[in-house]
């Protein structure tokens, strides 16, 4: 007779389910970490090939949609507290446990998914992507985070804001502390103004279209939308702002390139240079940088209007190839081209008016691709320094007397705007310029809150838009 006890059966061997929101979510999030791509590249054509094999439905893509964007944007406050959750410096963490543990902690404090269907979610997701052993990690460390709500964590992970105000707002606000500390310099005031903005930097930009003048209208923008979808420009006479999100490129009006995405701050921009007052003639337009095109397009159109010629100018031959798209169909004369404007084709005194928007940290658009806050690095806009001085410089050699330039950026910084206009009119750097400087507020009619002028800074929180750059320059000898 056989004493020995009876072993109780093996459990089966569960495969893990694979849930097709989360793991799409996961794929766009580690794009955005190996390939330094940009969540709103990279997660389109994921949804469109999940839309074509019959995974998803609108409400599937609008969870992996805020999975993406709201892991990213949180990412800063999210690291903080999973620091706190692990026995072990945060950077030992591999990243794409990292990305599964931010998406999970984003899911319990920053989304109404219920707790538990959170934790077995992301439980699950990490047996697919990760294995098992991990998965276990994974589950101990978001039993951790279920602990408090967003507020009782913040609380407990940031500093007091009367013993360090800058830490204190980075990890409440989810902004690397040279960004919270360069935005706070370009905006002056105290501590209300500073929050706001970061809180506007976190909310999901609405979805804006732009009407190219002489090729669609408002009108038919707003009849193909629905009324129920579509709201009025805040301040650009050519805007649109879709209330309910959707897909711009079902528009018959952007498909044709008669219309575009365009946030209402770019609109803004080329409106006023194309606004601005120049002497005498008005025929010959130039926009310098003009990949990927769409201030390029509001200005052919503008300047399709008044019977003057645009060239469009643009470094990169891909992002050339944009702008050609853009402007496809334009009933105006205008030619793409690929040049360096630090090393013009054209000759000096050639332009009535000239665009500039040079290429710049991107400080102003967070909102649009929250990715660029942790990959950007206060030294980077000393490399971007150089360039942006000397686009400017030769702007002003290609516009004639009398002519316009127009320097814009989509930054903030201050190093990025006006130091830039400064140092070139001084001479710092090179030759100075005879140049002097346009009032660009009464170009922007109805708009608010511009500042002192003459330059202009919009902002996210006071204007609704990305933090655009515009100064306005005639050239006087």
């Amino acid at each position: 007779m056989n004493d020995q006890p009876r072993r109780r059966p093996a459990k089966p061997h569960r495969r893990p389910k694979k849930d097709p929101v989360r793991f799409l979510a996961f794929e766009a999030l580690r794009a955005v970490d190996e390939r330094d791509a940009y969540a709103n590249l990279v997660l389109p054509p994921l949804l469109k090939k999940a839309r074509a094999k019959g995974d998803f439905d609108g409400r599937d893509a609008a969870l992996a949609t805020e999975l993406v964007y709201g892991t990213l944007r949180r990412q800063g406050t999210y690291d903080a507290i999973v620091a706190v959750c692990i026995d072990r410096p945060l950077r030992e963490v591999d990243p794409p446990v990292l990305d599964v543990l931010n998406m999970g902690v984003h899911q319990l404090l920053g989304t109404r998914i219920p707790t538990h269907a959170a934790v077995s979610a992301s439980v699950e997701l990490a047996r697919v992507v990760l294995g098992e052993g991990r998965a276990k990690f994974v589950n101990a460390v978001l039993r951790k985070v279920t602990a408090h709500d967003l507020d009782g964590w913040v609380e407990k992970v940031a500093p007091p804001y009367d013993q360090d105000a800058e830490d204190h707002l980075a990890v409440v606000h989810s902004h690397p502390r040279w960004i919270v500390s360069a935005l706070w310099d370009a905006l002056g005031g105290g501590r209300a103004g500073i929050e706001d903005l970061l809180e506007a930097d976190n909310e999901r930009p609405e979805v804006t279209l732009v009407a190219r003048p002489g090729r669609s209208t408002t009108e038919e923008l707003v009849k193909a939308l629905g009324e129920d979808n579509s709201l009025p420009g805040r301040w650009s006479p050519y805007a649109v702002r879709m209330a309910e999100g959707g897909e711009p490129g079902a528009l018959d009006a952007v498909r044709e390139s008669r219309a575009g995405v365009q946030d209402e701050g770019s609109q803004l921009v080329a409106a006023a240079l194309a606004a601005a007052p120049v002497e005498g003639r008005d025929t010959r337009w130039l926009d310098g940088c003009a990949g990927p095109g769409g201030k390029a397009a509001l200005l052919a159109a503008l300047a399709a209007e008044r019977g003057a010629t645009l060239l469009a100018a643009e470094k990169q031959p891909h992002r050339a190839r944009l702008v050609e798209r853009a402007l496809a169909g334009n009933p105006g004369p205008y030619q793409v081209i690929t040049a360096d404007g630090t090393r013009p084709p054209w000759l000096p005194g050639t332009f009535d008016r000239i665009l500039m928007d040079v290429p710049c940290s991107g400080l102003g658009a967070l909102r649009r691709r929250p990715e660029s806050r942790w990959r950007r690095r206060a030294e980077d806009l000393e490399a971007f320094a150089p360039l942006q001085r000397g686009l400017l410089r030769e702007a002003l050699k290609a516009v004639r007397v009398g002519g316009v330039v127009g320097y814009a950026t989509c930054s903030p910084h201050l190093a990025e705007t006006r130091v830039v206009v400064e140092d070139v009119l001084k001479g710092r750097g090179g030759e100075p310029v005879e140049a002097e400087w346009i009032d660009a507020r009464p170009l922007m009619p109805g708009v608010s809150a511009l500042g002192e002028g003459p330059d202009v800074q919009l902002w996210p929180h006071l204007h609704g838009t990305d933090a655009m750059y515009l100064a306005l320059l005639r050239r006087t000898g």
